[in-house]
């Protein structure tokens, strides 16, 4: 019984989670506005107020709401970024090359335009690590990578696509894991990560998308 207990605490939880996201994302309360007390909230979802209590902490937990000891709960914000990171997690290999398409590719073209001295400097330490990883052991090369690619994107100077792809990193990770636990490392492979920083620093934009591209195809 032991082993089951937990279990069925984490389900509870997570039913009064969705409907306290569903009434968060239809808008029910406001922002600002103070939330339902715990009883309030029991009684109207017909679960214990422990449960509850422990929903309440993980909203707060992932910024949607704000916990004032004394006072009650204010809702902060409508978006639920661990909500995000769920459905990220559940993309297929295709929709995950498709995203990459979409939010990587274009931030490249941006890092080409408006990429510094500095940012090359960084981009040319990390791409340098990576080679020195790419015939070893998988995890660390793709650890290496995904800072390579972080950079590249950083590199563009748009705080909100280096947070979106920061986000989607752990997907990109998977998706690395995948294709080269199938197919073997090949050198030409990597040398197009060399051709894309040449491509950055030359500040030729439609050129490092192309690569971009022909990476995520084939990486």
């Amino acid at each position: 019984m032991t082993d089951i207990a937990p279990l069925i605490k984490r389900s509870l939880v997570d039913q009064a989670l969705e409907q306290l996201r569903q009434r968060i994302s239809q808008g029910i309360w406001a922002i600002g506005e103070r939330l339902p007390t715990e009883p309030e909230l029991s009684a109207e979802l017909g679960i214990s107020r422990n449960t509850v209590r422990e929903a309440m902490r993980v909203l707060a937990f992932s910024g949607l709401i704000e916990i004032r000891q004394g006072d009650g709960s204010y809702l902060r914000s409508m978006t639920d970024p661990l909500g995000a990171m769920r459905a990220l997690s559940h993309c297929t290999l295709e929709q995950a090359q498709e995203t990459r398409q979409i939010l990587e590719v274009e931030a490249i073209g941006l890092a080409a335009l408006r990429r510094t001295e500095q940012d090359l400097h960084r981009l040319r330490a990390a791409l340098d690590t990576s080679a020195a990883l790419y015939h070893g052991e998988l995890e660390a090369y793709i650890s290496a990578d995904l800072v390579f690619h972080q950079q590249l994107v950083d590199a563009a100077h748009n705080p909100a696509l280096s947070e979106l792809y920061q986000y989607f990193s752990s997907i990109i990770g998977a998706q690395l894991r995948q294709t080269l636990n199938l197919s073997p490392r090949r050198q030409a492979v990597f040398d197009l990560h060399t051709a894309l920083l040449d491509a950055v620093a030359q500040q030729d934009a439609e050129r490092a998308k192309s690569l971009c591209r022909q990476l995520i195809n084939e990486p």
